[in-house]
């Protein structure tokens, strides 16, 4: 209920006017309550003017005006209180208003809106149905209104002086969570690739130019990978290298050098030669080989700017500001002093690109595809990014500024309460063990001091390694990378899933085309195809493990029983071939499933057999119990984790295992959801692995509840119809323990 008043609340504040401000109120209390019809009505010279609706005629908007004597609503003004009634017309005050249309309705709940002690409008919601609305609908619509007066107030006073001060509002898609406010620093202007194209004068002196030119680039290159280096950033350090590779004579530096001896200038060479491979990438079907023509033009930008203007100085912000620009590249992210970095906005750039992935890693808040943002003139404008929502709010009113401060502030109070717990066990308020994980994919996650407060790693993805290089990492990369993986570990158990990609994770060098690539050639069955890279990495992860005891190994996208007993053989010869090349017994870590096909749920019984523990996706697995593609917007809202349904197969999934006491975990982001974290804990779940940021919030909540009460509420969810009910009936029980705050 919180979040939804908070965004229900930031949506109106965040409005362009007025008018806007009022219809997204109707619309999204309408969606929120799950009613019929919502309207509002704003006082005007002691007249009740219907200012905005979703469900009574929109022609009536601004045209019906009721004298506050009159009507229910009228009534709801003068009291100051709430009018609940399950049959309106039946009410000495009803006032039929046959231009509004609303005969259909009968259920009525009106509550006023209130700012410094004065009402200055009313919020209505209606339905067919005669019924009174519960207790709990009339507490959130007075909730909500309580919450808007200000924001009502602060537009209408704005539009009444004609303060020409307004906000500007953008969206575009989330790259990297997180809430920034800071000034906006732009940064558009890239040298075009357009140039006037000129032939050289001397081959052998433009041969020069350019190879000084790319020798400067690779020593900062060099620079910035070791530096990520130091920082243990090692999978961010593996970017700057792929760009070192596309230096080398072998690639586009030899591409470079061609062009010039064919009679060129550098300039026109680079321009070339970057132009035609960018157009080549572009032109791809795949999403992420398309995103690859933006290291390309990175690329060429820095050759370029090394032989136009060498010496132009980079001068460092004197605050944190948001980097507007036309696409972030990782050169410029990692060029940029990170105490300096609030948050990044693009036009451009996809969420697989390598910006992204460090924007990721570095923890930085930032939204991409914010069409028109680099011709909105708004550099030094003061901004707003919610990258949770991908928002971008251009000069706030004072109104916004205040929550959004507000809001974090309370974010930053809540997460340093939530992290005072962090070094005690978790444990239920009835005493029962819950150990928790981290999910991890880069180096510096593992290392955090955040890190080392779990349980061990629960989910270590090896697939982040294969997309931030330009070609297959080979054993002995894999190993170090591995070896440094354990070892920040400490004694702590880390496990490691075998290559997954495919579906929404491609590689750019070895590019999948399927019409349906979530059914196809991804995790388990790929690597099965490809023996000589499965061994390769079975071998890395071996040798990394010799000595400690630490290594768990996890197979991806299991379907049948046949793939498990295929990669235990590899495995099997993978501890041979190691045992007689180093001299050494090879010992075998435990092995596990991912839970994510459905047809696996009945057959735990064999898989028992087999491996020594399970480890349950649930995103995967609700997408195909669903059949809900989560990334296409068209069904995207019908993955529905809290789906009655799949609820009832994670408890089925949970009982088998521990029938034929095989250890089951979850490692989805359902994990991580305080929502989920409970219902799974109730259903006998007692190993959760989530995302790093996930993980004192999760700890704070169940040292907060009792198994014994959770078992109950359980019991109650798994009779529900639907998830909305299931996540009202959770959230409930949350506000009854105090411990409503965590779910925001």
């Amino acid at each position: 209920m919180l979040k939804t008043l908070r965004d229900i609340t930031q949506a109106v504040a965040s409005a362009r006017d007025l008018q806007n401000a009022l219809e997204l109120l109707v619309t999204q209390t309408k969606q929120a309550m799950m009613t019929e019809c919502c309207s509002i009505y704003i006082i005007e010279e002691q007249h009740l003017v219907l200012s905005a609706t979703d469900g009574l005629d929109p022609s009536a908007v601004n045209r019906v005006k009721l004298p506050i004597t009159q009507g229910l609503v009228g009534l709801v003004a003068q009291r100051e209180e709430a009018i609940n009634l399950a049959d309106a017309a039946s009410h000495p005050r009803f006032k039929l208003l046959p231009e509004v249309a609303e005969e259909a309705y009968s259920a009525f709940l009106a509550v006023p809106i209130v700012y410094q002690k004065l009402v200055i409008g009313v919020i209505v919601v209606q339905q067919v149905q005669a019924r009174q609305f519960s207790e709990g609908e009339e507490a959130f619509l007075m909730t909500l209104a309580a919450q808007l007066a200000v924001a009502i107030k602060g537009l209408t006073h704005r539009e009444k002086s004609g303060d020409s001060l307004q906000q500007r509002y953008y969206t575009g898609t989330q790259a990297s969570k997180g809430i920034a406010i800071a000034k906006a620093l732009v940064l558009g202007g890239q040298i075009s690739f357009d140039l006037v194209e000129h032939k050289a004068l001397s081959i052998a002196a433009e041969l020069l130019r350019l190879q000084e030119a790319m020798n400067r680039c690779k020593d900062l290159l060099v620079g910035l990978s070791q530096r990520f280096d130091r920082e243990k950033d090692e999978e961010a350090a593996s970017i700057f290298n792929a760009l070192l590779l596309l230096l080398e004579k072998q690639s586009l530096g030899g591409e470079y050098i061609k062009d010039v001896r064919s009679g060129w200038c550098a300039e026109t060479a680079v321009c070339r030669v970057s132009k035609r491979y960018i157009e080549h990438f572009e032109s791809m079907s795949d999403l992420y080989l398309r995103e690859r023509a933006s290291d390309i033009r990175d690329l060429g930008q820095r050759v370029l700017r090394q032989l136009i203007e060498p010496n132009k100085i980079f001068l460092e912000p004197e605050t944190p500001v948001i980097l507007i620009a036309r696409e972030a590249s990782t050169t410029l992210l990692a060029e940029f002093p990170r105490q300096k970095l609030a948050g990044i906005v693009t036009e451009f750039g996809g969420a697989n690109s390598h910006a992204s992935i460090l924007a990721r890693a570095m923890g930085v808040p930032a939204i991409i595809g914010v069409d028109g943002i680099l011709s909105a003139n708004v550099e030094q404008s003061q901004i707003i990014i919610n990258a949770n929502r991908g928002q971008v709010i251009i000069e706030p009113t004072a109104f916004v500024l205040s929550e959004y401060q507000s809001l974090i502030a309370a974010q930053v109070e809540q997460q340093r309460q939530y992290a005072q717990e962090l070094p005690f066990k978790t444990v239920t308020s009835d005493g029962k063990r819950i150990y928790l994980y981290i999910n991890s994919g880069l180096l510096s996650s593992v290392d955090s001091e955040t890190g080392c407060d779990s349980d061990g790693i629960g989910l270590y993805r090896t697939e982040i390694l294969f997309m931030l290089k330009q070609c297959f990492p080979g054993e002995i990369e894999q190993l170090e990378i591995y070896r440094k993986v354990l070892k920040a570990a400490g004694d702590k158990p880390v496990v490691m899933r075998t290559l997954d990609v495919g579906g929404d994770k491609p590689l750019d060098y070895f590019p999948i085309v399927e019409d349906n690539p979530f059914l196809g050639w991804r995790g388990i069955r790929l690597s099965l195809d490809h023996p000589e890279l499965f061994l390769i990495q079975l071998r890395a992860m071996l040798q990394a493990a010799i000595g400690s005891q630490q290594l768990h190994i996890l197979l991806p996208m299991v379907s049948n029983l046949e793939e498990v007993d295929l990669a235990l053989i590899y495995l099997e010869q993978a501890c041979q071939e190691l045992t007689a090349e180093l001299g050494k017994q090879i010992t075998m870590p435990k092995v596990g499933i991912m839970l994510e096909v459905p047809v696996l749920l009945y057959q735990l019984d064999e898989v028992s057999k087999r491996v020594d523990f399970v480890s349950v996706g649930s995103n995967d697995l609700t997408q195909y119990l669903l059949a809900v593609d989560r990334n296409n917007p068209s069904v995207s809202p019908l993955f529905d984790s809290y789906h009655p349904g799949v609820l009832r197969a994670l408890k089925f999934a949970v009982e088998r295992c521990n029938e034929h006491k095989l250890p089951i975990s979850v490692c989805g982001e359902l994990a991580g959801e305080p929502l989920g974290a409970m219902l799974l804990i109730a259903m006998g779940y007692e190993q959760l692995s989530m995302n790093q940021a996930s993980l004192a919030r999760i700890n704070y909540l169940l040292r907060r509840v009792a198994q014994a009460e959770l078992n109950q509420l359980l019991h109650e969810v798994l009779r529900l119809n639907s998830g909305e009910e299931v996540r009202n009936l959770v959230s409930q029980y949350c506000e009854q323990k105090g411990l409503a705050s965590v779910l925001s």
